[in-house]
């Protein structure tokens, strides 16, 4: 009777337990009551009082995890205080105590996510680069302990803090690598985080408009958890609908998004974007430049362009991809001198522990002196002098190669740069002139030139930025299915506007109908397009004809790129794979294409070369993909 009596109440208790769990943290509700009501306060009068009364409720309870929200909700108090450096330490202290405590109770989460309450502090306060090295620390750690959890916060705060600097090249990596690691992992509390927001952040690492974006927009619905992830979707789906100049569509999904209350979680300047496309398709959008300058982002000025340059407004267009030049110039000098200082304290401390061995060895070596003969002395000091010398030859032979390597690409650079800067100028100045001097046609014909010129601009500004990925290890190979003639004509699509008058550019399969394999379609694209990008600066008149073929090289799909120009010496068909490397001086181009185009195909298995027993007119340039994927490292 007495075990029955102890039985039920048992029960009873657990039931009592469930009910008391009512909530999205799935702690005791009593606990929960404090815990909303401090978090509330944090960062005001009243919080110490609010928090205390959560912890001790949560210690009355024995309620581990609301334990640990105390500590939590403790930092982002610190966090919000003035930064200096007392503040500071105490925000240090803060985040030690609630890694400590977040290690006792088995709740890992809070352990990294210490780490990114102090990399928003550091960020927040203008000190970028301590912010980046708090994440690559969380990273170190994560990495170390094999979880997943860490990682993907990692990578996903690593991607935020490229994007804050409008660096969606370096960005990109961490979002595809933070996308993989929630789709494999077996974590509960990582497989409850919605990955929307990472796919919409992926989206705008690609050309605006393109497949790639709608691609990833789809997915970022499809995964939606939570109404702000629907949300976020509906914005990006208006501006896509925009782009498209469906205006139907567009009108329906921007109301969607102002008339809700959390709009501001995903743009704080939503009302003033739309206003601004809606000032598009008006025609007013002249009239509101000053709002456009306003507009924290290079990617929301870049839309506003392209709908200028979708709705006949060429010049104002022109002047706005002129002014996102100039920022993106700025953008990159400050992500460059961020590199700088991250690499400057590197360095530093990889002196300092070299340092530090020499002198270890330097003792130890004092000790043992005494012991060695003389003769035995001076044998090792002419090894020494001699290992030295020829090092020190060695490295001055690198020196002098790297110095000629920065003199050729400051040479090539200054050409390129100023060649379509030139134009932009010239044309301008034409633009200029008073009412009548120059016809309509003649103005629109100038316009184009302008708007032209500003895209070879940016495609010198993109090749450099992707050798700089891929030298920095920083460029990553993501395999899913592709279509081989989607790929093709998605590149063709991309890079029509290149071509000389006359010129005609067409896809041939040699096997009809689809064919989808396991590749990276993205990458496939990426140096399709430089092929064929090359083929047009090179062709002055006749045809570029873009063939596939699953029957050439079995095994592997084979794309072929031939054009009817002045066509290459097959001496040359090496060379013009180097970085830098130009055959005709007089076409525009940094010399790097055809070197990425190799770079990557090296990285996918894959083969990019000149196909040197072509007996055509022109050149025959040639890409080889394995049709089964090489297995991940």
């Amino acid at each position: 009777m007495r075990a029955r009596v102890v039985l039920i109440l048992l029960l009873l208790l657990a039931a009592f337990r469930l009910a008391a769990q009512d909530n999205p943290y799935e702690i005791d509700n009593n606990c929960y009551t404090w815990y909303q009501e401090a978090e509330l306060l944090v960062g005001k009068e009243g919080f110490k009082e609010a928090s205390d009364q959560l912890l001790k409720t949560a210690q009355e309870v024995g309620d581990k995890k609301a334990e640990t929200l105390y500590y939590t909700l403790v930092l982002k108090d610190r966090v919000n205080y003035p930064f200096t450096p007392e503040n500071e330490q105490k925000a240090l202290e803060a985040q030690k105590k609630l890694k400590q405590v977040a290690l006792e109770t088995g709740h890992d989460q809070y352990y990294y996510y210490s780490y990114l309450l102090l990399q928003n502090y550091y960020y927040n306060n203008g000190h970028e680069y301590r912010a980046l090295a708090m994440t690559r620390e969380m990273q170190a750690e994560a990495l170390e302990a094999g979880n997943s959890y860490g990682l993907w916060l990692s990578d996903r705060n690593l991607a935020s803090l490229y994007i804050a600097q409008n660096d969606y090249v370096s960005a990109k990596p961490y979002l595809l690598r933070a996308i993989q690691t929630w789709k494999e992992t077996d974590d509960e509390t990582l497989k409850r985080q919605s990955p929307t927001r990472l796919y919409c952040d992926l989206a705008d690492t690609y050309p605006i408009g393109t497949d790639s974006v709608r691609i990833n927009v789809a997915k970022a619905l499809e995964e939606a958890k939570q109404h702000l992830d629907t949300l976020r979707c509906w914005y990006y789906q208006a501006r896509l609908a925009a782009l498209d100049g469906n205006q139907k569509k567009y009108r329906h999904l921007r109301d969607l998004c102002l008339s809700d209350p959390q709009i501001p979680q995903v743009n704080r300047k939503a009302d003033t974007y739309f206003s601004l496309i809606d000032a598009v398709f008006d025609g007013s959008i002249v009239q509101q430049r000053d709002q456009i300058v306003n507009l924290t982002s290079i990617r929301e000025k870049k839309v506003i362009a392209n709908l200028c340059e979708n709705q006949g407004l060429k010049d104002f267009a022109f002047d706005l991809e002129k002014d996102l030049v100039i920022r993106l110039e700025k953008a990159i000098s400050r992500t460059n001198q961020s590199r700088v200082s991250e690499l400057e304290i590197t360095m530093g401390k990889a002196a300092l522990s070299a340092d530090l061995e020499t002198k270890e060895h330097q003792i130890s070596r004092i000790s043992h002196l005494t012991l060695i003969l003389l003769s035995l002395l001076m044998a090792a000091l002419a090894l020494f002098f001699w290992i030295h010398n020829r090092k020190l030859r060695e490295a001055n032979e690198r020196v002098r190669m790297a110095d000629n390597a920065k003199t050729r690409f400051v040479q090539n650079m200054s050409h390129e740069v100023r060649t379509p800067l030139n134009a932009i100028v010239g044309f301008s100045q034409l633009l200029s002139l008073p009412d009548g001097s120059l016809e309509p046609e003649e103005k629109e014909e100038f316009a184009g030139h302008i708007v032209n010129n500003t895209k070879m601009l940016t495609m010198l500004l993109d090749d450099i930025l992707n050798a700089s990925a891929m030298d920095n290890g920083n460029y990553s190979i993501n395999y899913e299915e592709g279509e081989k003639d989607y790929m093709a004509q998605s590149a063709i699509s991309s890079s029509e506007h290149r071509l000389q008058p006359g010129v005609q550019l067409y896809y041939a399969p040699e096997e009809p109908g689809p064919f989808t394999f396991v590749t990276d379609p993205r990458r496939v694209q990426q140096i399709l397009i430089n092929l064929i990008t090359n083929a047009c600066k090179h062709t002055p008149g006749g045809e570029i004809k873009v063939s596939s073929s699953l029957s050439e090289n079995p095994g592997y799909l084979t794309y072929a790129v031939t054009d009817t120009g002045p066509g290459v010496p097959p001496e040359q068909a090496e060379k013009i794979f180097e970085r830098f490397t130009k055959l005709n001086e007089f076409v525009q181009g940094t010399g790097l294409g055809l070197s990425i185009c190799r770079d990557i195909a090296g990285r996918m298995g894959a083969q990019v070369y000149l196909d040197t027993t072509w007996k055509g007119p022109g050149a025959r340039f040639v890409f080889t993909i394995p049709l089964e994927a090489p297995k991940q490292q």
